[in-house]
C-alpha cells in the first residue's frame, strides 16, 4: 500500500513538473512557426549580445558583462541571464575557489548558435558596418570558423574552470 502511494506521489510530481514546463514555454512561444519560436527566445535586443559576449569574448561574470562595450543596463542584464538560465541556454555556477561570484557558461546545445552569430556578423560586415577583425572580414570557410570559435570557447572554459567542465560537456 505504501509503495503504491509513493509511486502515485512520484507520478503526480512528474505530471506537475511537466505542466509547469509546458505553461512556462507557452508564455514564450506565440505560435508553432519555428522561426517565430526562435525569435521569441533570441529575437530581443540583448539575448544574442549576451551569447556573443560569452562565445566570442569569453565573458563569464555579471561584472564582465557589465563592463563590456555592449553597455547592457544591470537590470536588463540580470533579467536576461535569469531567462537564459531558465530556458537552459546557460548554467550558473560558483567556482570552488570563489563562492561569491556567479559564473555563467553556455550549454552544449546553445553553442549551436555559433553559426547564427557568424552569419549575423558577416551580414553586418557586408551590409551595415565593416569590421576590422580578420576572422570575420576574411572568412572563407564558415564551418571552419564556427568550429574554431566553439573549440576556443571550450578550451578556455576547460582550462579556466576544470571543475565546471564536467557539467558543461
Amino acid at each position: 500500500m505504501i509503495a503504491k502511494i509513493i509511486k502515485f506521489t512520484i507520478f503526480l510530481i512528474v505530471i506537475i513538473q511537466f505542466l509547469i514546463i509546458i505553461s512556462f514555454l507557452d508564455t514564450f512561444f506565440r505560435c508553432d512557426c519555428p522561426v517565430t519560436s526562435a525569435l521569441d527566445i533570441i529575437g530581443d535586443k540583448w539575448t544574442l549580445v549576451v551569447i556573443k559576449l560569452m562565445l566570442l569574448e569569453q565573458k563569464k561574470t555579471f561584472k564582465e558583462f557589465s563592463e563590456s562595450d555592449a553597455s547592457i543596463a544591470p537590470s536588463i542584464l540580470s533579467n536576461r541571464l535569469k531567462t537564459l538560465e531558465k530556458i537552459e541556454f546557460i548554467i550558473k555556477e560558483k567556482l570552488p575557489d570563489n563562492q561569491k561570484t556567479n559564473h555563467y557558461f553556455l550549454t552544449e546545445k546553445r553553442l549551436s548558435l555559433a553559426p547564427v552569430i557568424i552569419e549575423l556578423a558577416l551580414w553586418s560586415h557586408h551590409n551595415i558596418k565593416p569590421v576590422d577583425k580578420q576572422d570575420i572580414a576574411n572568412v572563407k570557410d564558415k564551418n571552419e570558423l564556427r568550429l574554431a570559435i566553439i573549440e576556443r570557447y571550450k578550451s578556455k572554459t576547460a582550462t579556466l574552470y576544470k571543475s565546471i567542465t564536467v557539467l558543461l560537456f
